[in-house]
């Protein structure tokens, strides 16, 4: 019922910055929230950030805590991801996701959208 859409990713280079956004068509849920999760070849996914619709204290990893900020855009239903200071360990496919219930799994996915930091 909900369908996802990524983009911005891109080319840039280290300490750059770079700004994806998610938006959400569909059915979606207040009480629900988004995420943003990165994967690189070889390597496990990665929960990046989260936030919920209804506000509160967003979700980062501490790989990107500090660099990374999630916000969302309620009337529009867009999430997105500001990176700012990227490192070439941040190149991955980033992918948005979706979830009704905090205590949920995400259920919802974008197809994901290319990210390169160069050094």
């Amino acid at each position: 019922q909900v369908q996802l859409v990524e983009f911005g990713g891109g080319l840039v280079q280290a300490g750059g910055s770079l700004t994806l956004s998610c938006v959400a068509s569909g059915r979606t849920f207040s009480s629900g929230g988004m995420g943003w999760f990165r994967q690189a070849p070889g390597k496990e996914r990665e929960y990046v950030a989260g936030i919920l619709w209804s506000g509160g204290t967003p979700y980062y990893a501490d790989s990107v805590k500090g660099r990374f900020t999630i916000s969302r855009d309620n009337a529009k239903n867009t999430v997105y991801l500001q990176m700012n200071s990227l490192k070439p360990e941040d190149t991955a496919v980033y992918y948005c996701a979706a979830r009704t219930s905090p205590v949920l799994k995400y259920q919802y996915w974008g197809q994901g959208t290319q990210v390169t930091v160069s050094s």
